[in-house]
């Protein structure tokens, strides 16, 4: 391995990290407390290491963004992939996106509560965010119905599914009501 090899690993090391380290600080005390001063200290190198890989807390959240949209699309694929049938395969993706949701609340606010500086519904988003969107999309497009888009049907249902998760969290839906929720957003909305 070459030198300028040897560099590069070390560099995508300290870069996944950071990452990892801010997810896990942000996942314990929210985004607030990710700063760059205290990954530092964290991960043990100097801030001025940091910015050599991001140029602030917004790259850096774009970053966990990126890594979460990936682990978003194999957790709904790999829900629906233990389904048996349209009904059950909407339904399990629906109750997989909460899961997530509700398990990785700092991944989720990188994603769609903060400014990650991250392109959505463009031609340059990137290819982790137009994964997750297809992960949707190969399941509801499915069940839109005759004359509905499928990608307009995934954006209202994700919207629908963003909604249970945003309220959820905020405490103005009781969460042991989710399961009847899912069923309801099911049946209304899916046509299997």
């Amino acid at each position: 391995m070459s030198v300028q090899e040897r560099k590069q690993r070390e560099r995508s090391e300290r870069e996944r990290l950071i990452v990892a380290t801010a997810r896990e600080l942000a996942e314990q005390q929210g985004w607030d407390a990710v700063t760059t001063r205290r990954l530092a200290e964290r991960i043990e190198y100097s801030q001025p290491v940091l910015y050599s890989h991001f140029r602030g807390k917004r790259e850096i959240i774009g970053a966990v963004a990126l890594e979460g949209a990936a682990e978003m699309a194999a957790t709904l694929r790999a829900a629906t992939a233990a389904a048996d049938g349209p009904r059950e395969r909407v339904t399990a993706l629906a109750r997989g996106y909460l899961d997530f949701a509700a398990h990785n609340p700092a991944v989720y606010d990188a994603l769609f509560q903060l400014d990650g500086g991250l392109a959505y519904a463009r031609e340059d988003t990137p290819e982790p965010l137009k994964d997750a969107f297809a992960a949707l999309l190969e399941t509801l497009g499915a069940v839109a119905g005759d004359g509905v888009h499928p990608g307009v049907f995934t954006e209202v249902f994700w919207a629908a599914l963003h909604g249970l998760v945003t309220l959820t969290r905020s405490g103005r839906l009781l969460p042991e009501e989710a399961g009847p929720r899912v069923e309801l957003l099911v049946d209304r909305l899916a046509v299997v």
